[in-house]
């Protein structure tokens, strides 16, 4: 059965009536929210960071994990390393240094594939399209696929997130319109171009084919005695899709600072997929201007930091991965805190890639391994 959230607006004490800006001198704020960012919530001011713990004890904790530790590459998706999951959604972690030799297929969901570094072209069942850093690709269930490297270039890595028994779309932009945050316009999709012609001819379109297919992540493999991507044409609304990082315009507020569910860039059953690029920060004087404390109540929250620094954290670098499961408070490390009401530069320098899930997250036997132990240990002033 719907219903409606029991909903009443009440101030209490000391506190500002708007969220995110003008608080009471020397305070900081807390929001308490339902739904991640999306629904009823409740702003708490407190004298001091209510990141403020001595001892932590227990496995729920705030953890980081360095995926340049991570050092087995592999010419297949399939040889990632799976570092968080649940029902919805795998993320792994691809080193592909040499082309793929073979061909895959997902069949337990869309694969969103986001370049971290390194080069690659795509071959697929729809044409050819050109990888760099900062491309998200968008490659729906079934699609069959390989990468061709450059020589002697630096191996791709990349993040392969995929949405189990789910299909990306994208979010409903509202009031703000459907060019908001990047025009569909700007999304690229495969061509039957000359170098998708010529893989279909010559030597090595005439040997055997291997095509891997991952389903209920168990594999299979169908052999072909020629190449499957052998398409001449085709018309539709179902196709990859790619679009850069650079591309994307976030939505601002100069007098307040907005929540990362204004940055969703793709959706999928039970978590959803937000980008942060470089912006301003915000100029009115009593608009706070990093990350607001919040509680996870009801989502996981994962970041992989891309590029640039990242104003909110310290200690962490590009490759990096955060996980801030449901059940705690967090927000922005003591020296971003140090600067929350006035900051030394115009803008923001950060390239990153957020995931929200709504089901608890595990982590693997991989990530373990390659984890910062001490991470929650660094909202301790120095």
């Amino acid at each position: 059965m719907n219903g409606k959230w029991i909903y009443r607006p009440h101030l209490e004490g000391s506190a500002s009536r708007q969220a995110h800006a003008d608080l009471p001198a020397g305070c900081v704020e807390r929001e308490l929210g339902k739904e991640g960012f999306f629904g009823p919530s409740t702003h708490m001011i407190h004298p001091r960071p209510p990141t403020g713990w001595s001892h932590w004890e227990g496995p729920l904790r705030p953890r980081a994990f360095d995926c340049h530790r991570l050092a087995a590459p592999g010419a297949s998706p399939w040889q990632a390393d799976e570092l968080l999951y649940n029902e919805h959604l795998r993320l792994r972690w691809w080193q592909c240094p040499v082309s793929m030799d073979h061909l895959v297929r997902n069949a337990d969901g869309d694969e969103l594939l986001f370049v971290h570094a390194g080069r690659a072209e795509l071959y697929c069942d729809y044409g050819h399209l050109s990888l760099e850093p900062g491309d998200y690709l968008v490659l729906p269930r079934g699609t069959m696929w390989r990468l061709e490297r450059p020589a002697g270039d630096e191996p791709l890595r990349a993040l392969l997130i995929e949405a189990t028994n789910s299909s990306y779309r994208l979010p409903d932009k509202g009031l703000v319109g459907e060019q908001a945050i990047f025009d569909p316009m700007r999304l690229d999709l495969p061509t039957i171009d000359e170098p998708f012609k010529a893989q279909q001819h010559g030597t090595a379109a005439q040997r055997d084919w291997r095509v891997v297919i991952k389903r209920r992540n168990r594999l299979s493999t169908v052999t072909y005695p020629y190449n499957p991507l052998d398409a001449l044409g085709w018309h539709g609304a179902l196709y990859p899709v790619r679009i850069n990082l650079r591309h994307l315009r976030p939505l601002m507020s100069h007098r307040y600072h907005l929540p990362p569910s204004a940055h969703t860039t793709f959706v999928a059953e039970r978590f959803v997929v937000c980008s942060f690029v470089p912006r301003p920060f915000e100029s009115d004087p009593g608009a706070i201007k990093v990350p607001f404390f919040h509680n996870n109540d009801d989502y996981d929250e994962v970041i992989f930091y891309h590029a640039g620094e990242f104003f909110s954290r310290d200690h962490i670098r590009p490759g990096m991965i955060t996980l801030h499961p449901c059940g705690f408070t967090h927000g922005p490390h003591p020296k971003a805190l140090a600067r929350m009401l006035k900051q030394d530069k115009p803008a923001t320098d950060e390239y990153a890639v957020m995931l929200d899930a709504r089901d608890a997250l595990e982590v693997s036997e991989a990530a373990a391994r390659i984890e910062w132990p001490d991470y929650h240990r660094s909202w301790r002033a120095e």
